[in-house]
């Protein structure tokens, strides 16, 4: 990946990947504010920003597929800018990576509220005690309770 020594060094390479660096670093920024606002129980502070957040991921996926579709951009780019946007990268990676344990830490916890809420609701409901002439219920109420394997 690094150009021969008399290679031409492209000034919009250069911008390009000093703007991905850039979205990728705001990208990352925004990921670890969500994560720690999930560690800290706070889910609802997420909601403002999640919008912005799939525009950014969005922006990051087409951008990431041009540079993949046409890796000369990278080539063109000084070393110093490609090594900035591999950091980047990784730093984003990370983050990404905890995110998604700790999102899969609320979802399981989610699911098992949902699942004991659920299992302390039949188990309080009043059973039937008999039917009348018509065939129906003389105790209980009407509601049911579904679950499935994921909540």
């Amino acid at each position: 990946m690094t150009p021969a020594p008399d290679a031409p060094v492209d000034a919009s390479a250069n911008e390009r990947v000093d703007q991905l660096i850039l979205l990728t670093d705001r990208l990352t920024a925004m990921i670890r504010r969500e994560t720690e606002a999930f560690e800290a129980r706070r889910p609802q502070d997420v909601a403002a920003t999640v919008s912005e957040t799939a525009r950014l991921a969005n922006i990051y996926r087409l951008e990431s597929a041009r540079l993949k579709q046409d890796p000369s951009v990278l080539k063109l780019a000084t070393e110093g800018r490609r090594r900035a946007l591999v950091t980047a990268t990784r730093a984003f990676d990370t983050a990404l990576t905890r995110h998604g344990q700790v999102l899969e830490a609320a979802r399981t916890i989610t699911e098992g509220l949902v699942h004991a809420i659920a299992r302390e609701v039949i188990a309080n409901r009043a059973k039937p005690v008999g039917y009348t002439s018509r065939a129906r219920s003389t105790i209980g109420d009407s509601v049911a309770v579904t679950l499935n394997s994921r909540a």
